[in-house]
């Protein structure tokens, strides 16, 4: 089963302050790696690289390398369509617009879970269900 990686869950791999959400996000992503089920969006690579340079103070040749290995993952790129897609989804369910793009993206790809800490854990949005995988932490 595919899943859609969120930018939080690739952010926590780099986050010291928050050990056990770390050590968890480095095995969800090894994990999806390994099974090869990780999809993820040129938006996801974006929010990456701009998160862990600016607010955790990741050198930028390290997150640019990981933003490379992220990019072997399942890539959507979202269209026009997408956009508009997304700002409906934004309307109907009150989400950001980049929760919303994020969301479109994962169910475009055809993805049954999004794995997230932003929106709320065992939601369902059409096909895809929201997992928080930090839930029992």
């Amino acid at each position: 089963m595919a899943d859609f990686i969120d930018t939080n869950i690739f952010v926590y791999t780099d986050d010291h302050d928050t050990p056990k959400k770390r050590d968890l996000a480095l095995e969800l992503v090894a994990d999806q790696r390994r099974n090869q089920t990780g999809t993820v969006s040129i938006q996801v690579l974006q929010e990456y690289f701009a998160t862990a340079t600016r607010k955790l103070g990741v050198d930028p040749l390290v997150a640019r390398r990981k933003t490379e290995l992220m990019a072997e993952f399942t890539l959507v790129v979202p269209q026009r369509e997408d956009v508009l897609a997304a700002i409906d989804l934004s309307r109907l369910y009150g989400f950001s617009f980049w929760d919303s793009m994020v969301v479109r993206s994962a169910l475009s790809s055809g993805c049954k879970r999004l794995l997230t800490e932003d929106l709320q854990h065992a939601q369902r949005i059409e096909t895809l269900e929201v997992v928080n995988p930090f839930t029992s932490l």
